[in-house]
């Protein structure tokens, strides 16, 4: 195995230990285990030339996630970002260890670490590479099932502005994608299109 199979088995390994669970092929799998696997195979998808500490960052992104709930933090957007920001770092600092263990140099790492606290977001091409995945990972495997718990007004911001995120390229591949018809119907609403 390459150090980078070695990396990536390292956050599966963490990820397995998830206990929030969701069901895919009538099997119950770890949340953050399978989204990282979904996020290393959508960049494999959309760009396969995808720079190492991409690929890296692509799998790490919710990285033992659960273990700070969004809850343990005020509500309110502030209470949001400072969750958000604090995750950011905290999934580079454990990205960083176990790519340290199987071999990484501190340039790697930090690179990685940069790429997760998303610093440069339309102006560094993989920091934006990240960002395009990450928003076609919730299009195709997340976006029904929050549509479902919303409603249109709240929802129609939200794709606004994950699509404003994403650059062109990502926009073909985001409406390139197996929708159900009512949140096929509700993002051309959002853009204008329907």
């Amino acid at each position: 195995m390459s150090r980078l199979d070695d990396a990536l088995s390292g956050f599966d390994a963490a990820n397995a230990r998830d206990p929030n669970t969701e069901t895919v092929n009538g099997q119950l799998v770890p949340k953050e285990l399978i989204y990282g696997q979904r996020m290393s195979a959508r960049l494999a998808a959309f760009a396969p030339d995808a720079p190492e500490t991409v690929q890296l960052a692509a799998r790490a992104q919710h990285i033992r996630r659960w273990e700070v709930p969004r809850d343990s933090y005020p509500e309110g957007r502030a209470g949001y970002l400072k969750w958000r920001t604090d995750l950011y770092k905290r999934h580079g600092e454990i990205a960083g260890a176990i790519m340290k263990d199987v071999g990484y140099d501190a340039d790697a790492i930090e690179r990685v670490k940069t790429l997760l606290r998303k610093r440069g977001l339309k102006t560094d091409p993989d920091v934006q590479l990240l960002e395009d995945v990450i928003c076609l990972v919730f299009l195709e495997h997340y976006f029904h099932d929050f549509a479902q718990k919303h409603e249109e007004e709240k929802l129609i911001p939200i794709v606004q502005k994950t699509w404003k995120k994403m650059t062109a390229e990502a926009h073909r591949a985001a409406l390139q994608l197996d929708y159900a018809p009512v949140d096929l119907a509700l993002i051309r609403r959002a853009l204008g299109s329907d």
